[in-house]
């Protein structure tokens, strides 16, 4: 132990706090009540006062709802726009032209990954997963696509590549990077990489795993997988760890069925004969204006003489658009007076499943923020704090490994050990503030150990790798067992995560 850092009972309250946390998540229980507890016990250790441990807990989920707030706003908008072009039939138009192209089951693999992943990387998996197994999914089995394929391909995309990265909306970026006190757009773009890196390896291999059991187009194969009997409701709405699971599964799902082009047609014409032109109009307009978003955030790091967005503005700014298209949707669906009232409605909508989605991390992230000097300040309401991980770590750094490999392969285990509790998000504080501090031991970039340490977690929690997490929701839409689901993505995506980590020690 260096001798200028002293290690009270507060360091080893907060590290045991952690080894909870992590053993709860194991056992696939809510981490909440672990985190509110340790709280208590960190600041009455650091403070010598009940009271104050009391207090802790208040103003550790205050600190963390100011330090992340413009998540869940981002969120409601979002919600709130899928909202008002579910009533136009938008979302449906936007999904249903690529139908035509899925020849056989080959494309078809591709194409419903590509497809879910430009929903997901918009709107989360919310809608991703719904709308897609309701319209492109039964072309892909006509086509020749194996249901567990299909499955394969809706999971890495949706759950793994978009979600992990979570470009546009920035919410696991945000959470890493505010734990680990770095840039968070620079682990957006790191993650982004990452997650492209992970998704290529994982559809590859996936789908050379299964393209063997490709068959060729037949109605007759559509007509067998409709005859399998659904998942049960009560295994859709299962659910534990610290996120709710159906909330982030559900989204765009429409009453009528959406599996024939003949449903299609009649959801189409389902709205109003003088709302088709807005709901068309929309359904073009929306993907261009989140374009030309992603434009505005990645062009100037490709040297384009364009200000750089910093620090939240590159969430506010798609809150902003789609706050605005919101508005023009709801508009040309219900007219100027109903306008101000719906609008108003999905707003609210959107802050429901924004809280009941994310409410949780809160006095997670309050927990974990008392590893970091300045969040443990805020929380203390002093000028300064000790940064206890950071001080742990370096205490204690000859006994950890300072090689690079070992330290990132070990911050991605932990991501993928916090992940088993079945949501993904829950982890990143840990990951986040771990990378944070051993960053400097491993003379590995934070931003980097922290997109690692988010990769693990959310492809393991959010989707891919467990049997309790949303991946229910995708199993239970392609009519096939979650547990098979599991192992036909275990290898493909564990060999995907390794490539990842092997790629950002070679580029960074």
């Amino acid at each position: 132990m260096q001798p200028d850092i002293v290690i009270g009972a507060a360091h080893w309250l907060y590290l045991a706090g952690v080894a909870v946390i992590v053993l709860t998540m194991i056992l696939r229980a809510n981490v909440v009540v672990p985190s509110i507890i340790g709280t208590f016990l960190v600041v009455y250790a650091l403070t010598g006062s009940s009271v104050s441990g009391v207090a802790g807990i208040f103003q550790a989920s205050i600190v963390a709802a100011r330090e992340l707030f413009n998540i869940f706003l981002v969120i409601a908008f979002m919600t709130a726009l899928l909202n008002s072009l579910k009533a136009l039939r938008s979302d449906v138009r936007m999904v249903e032209p690529f139908r035509v192209v899925m020849t056989n089951g080959h494309t078809a693999f591709f194409i419903l990954a590509a497809v879910t992943y430009l929903i997901s990387l918009f709107f989360w998996p919310t809608p991703a997963v719904p709308l897609v197994s309701a319209i492109l999914l039964p072309a892909a089995i006509a086509a020749g696509l194996p249901a567990l394929a299909g499955a394969m391909a809706i999971a890495i995309a949706g759950q793994g590549m978009a979600l992990s990265s979570d470009y546009v909306i920035g919410v696991a970026p945000m959470i890493s990077a505010k734990a680990a006190g770095v840039s968070t757009a620079i682990v957006a773009d790191r993650a982004l990489v990452l997650s492209l890196v992970v998704g290529a390896v994982a559809l590859l291999l996936g789908y050379l795993s299964m393209r063997k059991r490709i068959r060729a187009p037949s109605q007759a194969l559509l007509e067998q997988w409709q005859a399998k009997a659904e998942v049960s409701g009560a295994a859709m709405h299962e659910h534990g760890g610290s996120f709710e699971k159906e909330a982030l599964t559900e989204g765009s799902r429409h009453d009528e069925p959406l599996d024939t082009p003949a449903h299609i047609r009649a959801s189409l014409h389902a709205i109003e004969q003088r709302r088709i032109k807005w709901s068309k109009l929309f359904a073009v307009l929306t993907p261009i204006a989140f374009i030309a978003v992603v434009a505005v955030m990645v062009l100037p790091r490709l040297g384009w003489n364009i200000a750089t967005l910093r620090g939240g503005e590159a969430a506010a700014l798609v809150g902003g658009v789609a706050a605005l298209i919101m508005i023009f949707a709801t508009l040309a669906m219900e007219g100027p007076r109903r306008m101000l009232d719906v609008c108003a409605d999905h707003i609210t909508d959107g802050f429901v499943f924004a809280f009941k989605a994310m409410g949780s991390v809160l006095p997670i992230a309050g927990f974990f923020f008392l590893g970091n000097g300045e969040t443990t300040a805020a929380i203390l309401g002093t000028e300064t704090a000790p940064s206890l991980l950071f001080e742990l770590i370096q205490a204690y750094q000859t006994a950890i490994p300072s090689n690079a490999v070992l330290v990132s392969f070990g911050v991605l285990i932990v991501g993928m050990i916090t992940g088993i509790d079945g949501s993904g998000f829950s982890g990143l504080p840990l990951t986040g503030t771990l990378s944070g501090a051993l960053a400097p031991v491993a003379g590995v970039d934070p931003e980097t150990l922290a997109a690692i340490g988010q990769m693990g977690a959310v492809w393991t929690g959010g989707g891919t790798l467990i049997a309790w997490s949303s991946l229910i929701a995708v199993a239970g839409f392609a009519r096939v067992p979650v547990l098979d689901a599991v192992r036909a993505l275990m290898l493909p995506v564990l060999a995907g995560l390794a490539s990842c980590v092997l790629v950002s020690l070679i580029v960074w």
